[in-house]
């Protein structure tokens, strides 16, 4: 009895200095770590949101990139850190898709993790070029059944979100497609409007100008319902229910205290709501969506249910 009134005493004390330290939290510097290049999508979300945070806490909140391994490195690193509030990751759509793709990974990709709320969505455009047969779904779904396997989509990697999305498009129309790799940048566009591809898959930020500019010919797009400012049907209209759309999210470790990660949504949330905010990630082709931490906890559960299905069925080597 007596021990385990002192246990009762020692998660008392523990709770009350944990309650203490989150409400003196922040008292320094912020860091948002995200996994990729300087100057592209995930870094520049991370710094959009980065400048209306810090006014809203009250410290400087500043974006440290580390990247390498399609973001993995970064989620490591922050799933290791110290749950204070002091350190939290930007989480991208390929996330989830590294945990189906890959056989192992240093980290858990859900467990691991005290999710906070996403930032933003967007979809992804299948496009091919002006000179190709194909003109729209129907003709690219007849012309891949009359020679499986003869039709090539470009993505920006094995086991990249776009990858994955041409996969399941193919499993949800009965098709065939060859993937054929690139390591990002403007080749597969490039090489789309010159012939060497038959159609190309990724995001508006990518695809938008030339498709505005009638240089390639968008053939649909992966949102459920028309995107805003894309003139695109979207593939659902030809094969029901079909729907890909990745995804930016910030994160802390696990075990960041519940007081901290929802001040954070919060701010987060109304920042989000800023009309400045919305058009600037409108223009990175993607819309502000927050969430509270429970409903990103299980969309990105989801998500890893769902391209585990699809590199299963299309039978990926996992890496």
């Amino acid at each position: 009895m007596r021990i385990a009134r002192v246990l009762a005493g020692l998660c008392c004390v523990l709770l009350t200095a944990g309650t203490a330290r989150a409400q003196e939290w922040p008292d320094r510097p912020i860091q948002i770590v995200q996994g990729f290049a300087a100057g592209g999508n995930a870094d520049t979300i991370a710094r959009v949101i980065a400048q209306p945070l810090s006014v809203a806490l009250g410290k400087p909140v500043v974006v440290e990139g580390r990247t390498g391994a399609g973001g993995n490195i970064a989620s490591e690193y922050v799933a290791r850190a110290r749950p204070d509030g002091y350190t939290l990751v930007l989480l991208t759509g390929g996330h989830a898709v590294s945990a189906a793709v890959y056989r192992s990974l240093r980290f858990d990709p859900v467990a691991d993790f005290a999710f906070i709320s996403t930032v933003s969505v967007f979809p992804f455009v299948v496009a091919t070029s002006l000179g190709s047969p194909i003109t729209d779904m129907p003709s690219l779904i007849a012309r891949a059944r009359a020679n499986p396997g003869g039709t090539t989509f470009s993505s920006v990697g094995v086991g990249s979100t776009q990858h994955l999305t041409g996969e399941l498009l193919a499993q949800a129309t009965g098709i065939q497609l060859t993937h054929v790799p690139y390591r990002g940048g403007t080749q597969p566009l490039t090489d789309l409007m010159s012939g060497r591809i038959d159609l190309m898959v990724d995001s508006i930020t990518v695809t938008g100008g030339a498709i505005r500019a009638g240089t390639i010919r968008a053939l649909g797009v992966t949102s459920a319902a028309p995107w805003p400012g894309l003139e695109v049907a979207p593939i659902a209209g030809t094969t029901p229910g079909f729907e890909v759309l990745s995804w930016v999210g910030l994160a802390a470790p696990a075990g960041t205290p519940a007081p901290i990660v929802q001040r954070l949504q919060a701010e987060l949330a109304r920042i989000l709501q800023m009309p400045e905010i919305q058009r600037t990630l409108a223009g990175l082709g993607s819309e502000a969506r927050a969430s509270t931490p429970m409903e990103m906890r299980d969309f990105v559960a989801g998500q890893v249910r769902q391209w585990r299905d699809v590199v299963a069925t299309a039978n990926i080597e996992r890496q």
